[in-house]
């Protein structure tokens, strides 16, 4: 096969194997042999702009530093504990995936609806016994941490260290769609480091400095419900240069997850001793002074108001109402759906508003927010890394009489990638699914369903027949919300303005002594009498939590012209 540019005088040759060659014209004539053969490209996480979906799961194998295989490879291969070389391996979860895979075992089974701690309890007991992790942990408790320092951050922005709205979000997506396409935007995004990475943090400086580890004598694996974190891991920003070794050293997906559990023959719907126990932290440290030491042990499945993806906006709120001097009334409007709304908080005396916030997921809204977010502010958006700023925060707007007024801006956007957020990410389970032909799958093989244990009700019968299991199927993304919510959490639609546990409301709480307990212990601040994540510390302590909780973010600049290309 040869492949010709009119302009140029060399050609490109493909053998049988699929190799190229680079053969110059004189060459071609001739029938001298190729003269050089060409270096097959290759893509590497960094250089993919990846969102949820995207990526499938056939593709995430041939990336081999991020998938399930390198996984049960480092495993296999990994020294016993007596080497020198051996690395501690460390699992973390997060709830979104002990979610899809709580409603992959009720829709499967006949059994009772299982909880998150039960599904934990489980997942714990398969990389324990049969993979060999020495720990396994959900991230709830680390995202506990990130809702507090990004609520600090967004204290630092309204008293002007920094640019608002501040855009927040625990979604690589939206980060690598702004990096990529709108560099405007990143002035606004929030430089607090998500759940997975502050995990990362966790595992790698404060648990390897208790367990007498350095960073890279452990191997972190996080099971994440997209694809994108994939990439979010692979950052340079999560690279420590020092010890060579990456904050998280391998991302898998609920589905990689759960494929590794077939392949060993684990059955997750079946019960396992204790999994219904909760690890309460008290029962895990002891108190001396002021001090915790919480030896192996996290505060897990930590409760949270809000959303299933990580209750940016609604941790937020929480801590404004908890610590506004006077009441506020909360104002709830839905834009176009559940995926994009409005939230004003106003004082109940003088009817002031002291805060405009938004709620924004999926690609469609997204470009919407961006537009108003860039008008409002001033800026010309949409020329990608080219795009500059026209003006600041605030900039007022011409109305049809000249005169000036100040446009209604918002304070803070909580952003996914995703439509229906983290709950829906590209990497969860698919819904089970059926043909016309009751006996035969979607893959064309026959099935006794019912042996399988599959009940279906007619509505889902009527719904699913004939077609696939599709990424974004709604009535599934309910079931998994629902067995989200079963671990007792509140939802979003409950009270919001009496946050229940999330380090706002009650500072005495365990789950609160332990953050602070992380924060001396790695921020080591000189005044040691801080009692809350939220209150100041000296310089070189500020300078060290910055270092571990917080990040950069840059515009991805392209080299290429592409009104120059020739084709």
């Amino acid at each position: 096969m040869l492949v010709a540019h009119p302009d140029v005088q060399t050609e490109i040759r493909v053998d049988f194997s699929g190799s190229y060659y680079e053969v110059a014209s004189n060459d071609l004539k001739s029938g001298a042999a190729p003269q050089k053969k060409l270096q097959t490209a290759e893509i590497s996480l960094n250089d993919c702009l990846a969102c949820s979906g995207c990526i499938t799961s056939a593709e995430s194998v041939l990336i081999s530093m991020q998938s399930h295989t390198e996984v049960l490879n480092f495993l296999e291969n990994n020294p016993e504990d007596i080497c020198v070389s051996h690395k501690v391996p460390v699992l973390s979860i997060a709830p979104q995936c002990l979610a899809s895979l709580a409603a992959s075992i009720s829709s499967s089974s006949t059994a009772a609806p299982v909880t998150l701690r039960q599904v934990l309890r489980r997942v714990e007991a398969f990389c324990k016994t049969v993979l060999g992790f020495t720990q396994v942990y959900d991230t709830t408790f680390a995202r506990h941490i990130a809702l507090l320092e990004h609520a600090k951050e967004y204290r630092e922005r309204k008293a002007g260290v920094g640019q608002l709205p501040m855009l927040a979000s625990a979604c690589p997506g939206w980060v690598c769609y702004a990096e990529k396409t709108h560099a405007e935007m990143l002035p606004f995004i929030s430089r607090t480091k998500s759940p997975q990475q502050v995990m990362g943090t966790l595992v790698k400086e404060w648990f390897g400095a208790r367990w007498g580890k350095s960073p890279s004598q452990i191997y972190h694996v996080s099971v994440m419900p997209c694809y994108d974190k994939k990439l979010e891991a692979s950052r340079q920003d999560f690279f420590n240069d020092v010890y060579s070794t990456r904050d998280v050293d391998c991302v898998i997906t609920t589905g990689e997850l759960d494929l590794m559990m077939r392949d060993k023959g684990w059955d997750l719907s079946k019960p396992v001793e204790g999994e219904d126990l909760e690890k309460d932290i008290g029962d895990t440290c002891h108190q001396n002074g002021d001090d915790i030491f919480l030896n192996d042990a996290l505060p897990e499945l930590v409760n949270h108001p809000g959303t299933s993806s990580g209750s940016y906006l609604h941790s937020l709120i929480a801590n404004m109402v908890q610590n506004s001097p006077r009441p506020v009334d909360i104002d709830v409007k839905a834009m176009r759906s559940a995926d994009y709304e409005e939230y004003t908080l106003t004082e109940r005396e003088s009817r002031t508003v002291v805060f405009r916030g938004a709620k924004c997921y999926g690609f469609r809204n997204l470009q919407n927010l961006v537009r108003k977010v860039g008008r409002d502010a001033g800026l010309q958006v949409g020329r990608g890394a080219a795009g500059k700023l026209a003006g600041l925060r605030g900039r007022g707007l011409k109305t049809r009489k000249g005169e000036v007024s100040a446009p209604e801006i918002y304070d803070y956007v909580e952003v996914m990638a995703c439509p229906g957020g983290c709950i829906n990410g590209g990497g969860q389970l698919r819904p089970p699914t059926i043909t016309q032909n009751g006996g035969v799958d979607h893959e064309g093989f026959e099935r006794d369903w019912q042996a399988s244990g599959v009940q279906l009700d007619e509505e889902d019968i009527g719904r699913i027949q004939g077609q696939g299991a599709k990424w974004g199927d709604k009535e599934w993304t309910k079931k998994v919300e629902l067995a989200y919510w079963q671990a007792g959490q509140p939802h979003d639609s409950e009270d919001v303005q009496l946050p229940k546990v999330n380090g706002i409301k009650n500072k005495t709480t365990a789950v609160d002594h332990a953050s602070v307990q992380i924060l001396r212990d790695l921020c080591k601040p000189k005044d040691l009498a801080a009692q809350s994540w939220l209150d100041s510390v000296d310089e070189e302590a500020e300078t060290r939590r910055r270092k571990y909780f917080r990040t950069q973010y840059r515009a991805v600049e392209s080299e290429v012209i592409g009104l120059a290309v020739k084709w």
